[in-house]
This record gives C-alpha cells, structure tokens and sequence, in this order.
C-alpha cells in the first residue's frame, strides 16, 4: 500500500458497523446499496447526537436497545394500503382468475414492513371469493414493523389516502367496512387476520419459502446491490410453484435476473410475472 495514500476513514467504520451488525445480530447489511445505508445510518447518527460511526459501533454492541433504535432506522418502512391502487386493479383483473383456479392458495408478502400492504390484499382476496382458500406469510427483517403489523392498527390521519386508494383499486364494498374507528386510529376487522401468519425472515441470509402461488416483494429490492438482487431472485424461483405469480415494485424488474428467462410477463407496467419453468 502507498503510504501516502490516505485511508478512507469513513468507508473503514461503515464496513465495520456492517460487519459488526452481523456478527453479534445476525442481520445483514452488508449487500444493501451503500449510498442508501451511508444516508440513513448518517441520519441515525445526526438524530442520536452520536460524533463518529466507531461510536456507534460500541453504543450497539454494548446495548441491544440501542441496536433495535438503529434497525428501525436502517429498515426502509414505507408504506400504504393499497399503495399503487392501479397494481392491485390489474392484479384483480388478470392474476385472480389464474388464483381461481387453484383449490388451495400460500401467498408470500417479502418485507411486509408495518402491515398495511397485507390487509389491502387481504381485502383484495375477501372480496373475489378467495380468502377462505389462502394462507398469507407475511415476513420483515424487523420484528418490531411485525409487531406492528400483527396488531393491524393505523392512524385515522392516513384513512382519506387509504380510501381513495381502495377505490382507485377496483374495490367492491365499503372502506369503513374493513376496520374499526377508535380515537386516532383504525384497527382492521378481525376477520382479515384468520389467514395471516408472520415470521421473521431476512432474504439476505435465510432460505426457500416452498410452493407458494404468489409472492410480493415491492420497492425493497431497490435497496439492495445487484449480488444480493441475485440472490434474492434465485430465492423467489426455487419459493414459487409452477405457474406461481412474483409481484416487484414499479421500479424494479426481472431484467437481468439468472432466472428471468424462467418468467413470462403477465403485465409490464405493473411488473406481474409468471414462474413457466
């Protein structure tokens, strides 16, 4: 090594708190985008008044409060029910007569986050005849967002947004029909949660979800490099049944996936694909 070369200081502590992370938690970061984790653990840094990343370091290796007050800020956690209504329109139109034809129904949501993308399809489901038929794996790397989920309660402030969505979605009832008002929040009918089952699963490290119908990992993969994209997509191949549906998000795409050949496209716009082989 030159010695007149300066180290880079800062990518030394990144990896090192990357590393440290999976040593002592087991959660991996150390194949998500940097520039999308340098920004939040910069953020975590500014908002905990903490100097240096080495800091850091120590403050969670000594402390698992503090780790768990990092993890919620590196795990993305944004989301909506019925986020893009014109997806779960065209998954109504034309993935649901392919699910009709099945007697029995395993559905995987990929980093559900905070729940609200699982009751929308849930809602979906309950209105097409297919709820009774389905068992829905909802999974995060975070289990408190799990903890969060399993409760199914939403503040009151987002219930316009979540309306219109409903709606623009192809909805065939009510939106109040769906849950209960109370105080500042909603908590959605107990009915929805019958077929939910939730689990921690980082896609990072874990394995094979089997024989699913349809999985749904939208607008996480955007975070993750392009080793652990591939890793990801062999995941959801060898996890789908013959014919089973993989839903992504709207800026992201089979395209250049080990796997895509094995993938008709059931509509481009929406990024809906069938698993032929």
């Amino acid at each position: 090594m030159d010695p007149h070369l300066q180290p880079d200081v800062d990518q030394i502590e990144y990896e090192l708190l990357l590393e440290a992370i999976y040593q002592a938690y087991g959660y991996d970061f150390r194949s998500y985008s940097q520039a999308s984790m340098r920004r939040r653990i910069q953020h975590h840094l500014t908002m905990q008044s903490i100097e240096h990343v080495s800091l850091l370091q120590g403050k969670i290796l000594r402390d698992r409060a503090a780790f768990a007050h990092l993890l919620s800020d590196l795990t993305i956690n944004v989301t909506e029910m019925f986020r893009d209504p014109e997806f779960y329109k065209a998954f109504r139109d034309k993935v649901v007569p392919l699910l009709r034809t099945h007697p029995y129904l395993k559905i995987w949501h990929a980093g559900c986050s905070t729940g609200e993308e699982i009751y929308s399809m849930a809602i979906l489901l309950m209105e097409e005849g297919l709820y009774e038929r389905c068992h829905i794996y909802a999974t995060d790397i975070d289990h408190q967002v799990l903890e969060q989920a399993k409760r199914g309660i939403f503040p009151a402030s987002a219930l316009k947004k979540y309306t219109q969505n409903y709606l623009r979605s192809g909805g065939k009832a009510a939106f109040s029909d769906y849950y209960t008002a109370r105080y500042d929040n909603v908590i959605m009918d107990a009915v929805l949660k019958r077929h939910l089952i939730f689990a921690d699963h980082d896609l990072a490290t874990d394995q094979v979800f089997g024989e699913m119908q349809v999985i749904f990992c939208r607008n996480v993969l955007i975070y993750f490099n392009k080793n652990l994209q591939q890793r990801v997509f062999d995941l959801f191949h060898e996890s789908l049944d013959l014919g089973g549906m993989l839903c992504l998000g709207s800026k992201e795409s089979l395209r250049s996936a080990r796997c895509e050949g094995s993938f008709e496209v059931v509509d481009v716009h929406h990024k809906i694909y069938r698993k032929r082989y």
